[in-house]
């Protein structure tokens, strides 16, 4: 399985092994999961990124992915149609492929108004349908159900913007099973 995704799936700031992918595979595994977890997140990459790279990144071994981009979109304040053209572009790579997905989204930003959010907020889900894949509505979910937004910060690296290792397991634990579902697509 190919996890198609930015620094949030590169483990960005962490040890190797304290990465979202080493996390997920030893999270699966631990639950019976006989998978291997192929890390293809690049630190500041973008849906185009993404598009970009998507076809020689799926090599022949690669029987699902998990796509996890649009965060730097965000950050960058992109357009958000150009960020759901990337990620449809890349959906229907997989498909073309025959390949079982999970789109992992974030939530839209606010700070760009409330026209930009919903655009950004409709992405995930509607592409989901489209292409027939999973869905994980918010990457972040694992932490959100921290509840107290000083909770929160403690989970993150001082950036703010990455999980630290605890927050990882957190996201994991939430993603796991939507994973697990992932996984099942393929038998």
């Amino acid at each position: 399985m190919l996890a198609l995704g930015d620094s949030l799936t590169a483990g960005y700031g962490l040890p190797a092994e304290d990465g979202l992918v080493p996390q997920l595979e030893a999270w699966l595994r631990a639950r019976g999961g006989d998978v291997r977890v192929i890390n293809a997140g690049v630190s500041g990459d973008t849906t185009r990124g993404g598009l970009a790279r998507v076809d020689w990144s799926l090599t022949p071994e690669v029987d699902a992915m998990i796509v996890a981009l649009g965060g730097n979109d965000m950050l960058r304040g992109m357009d958000p149609a150009a960020s759901r053209a990337n990620l449809d572009g890349i959906l229907a790579v997989a498909a073309a492929r025959d390949l079982p997905v999970l789109l992992v989204g974030l939530p839209g930003p606010s700070n760009y108004g409330p026209d930009y959010k919903a655009a950004f907020d409709g992405i995930y889900p509607e592409l989901a349908e489209k292409w027939g894949t999973l869905l994980a509505p918010n990457f972040f979910a694992g932490l959100a159900a921290e509840g107290d937004p000083a909770a929160v910060r403690k989970l993150m690296q001082a950036d703010g913007l990455h999980p630290s290792k605890q927050g990882v397991a957190l996201i994991v634990a939430a993603l796991g099973p939507k994973v697990e579902a992932l996984v099942a697509a393929v038998k």
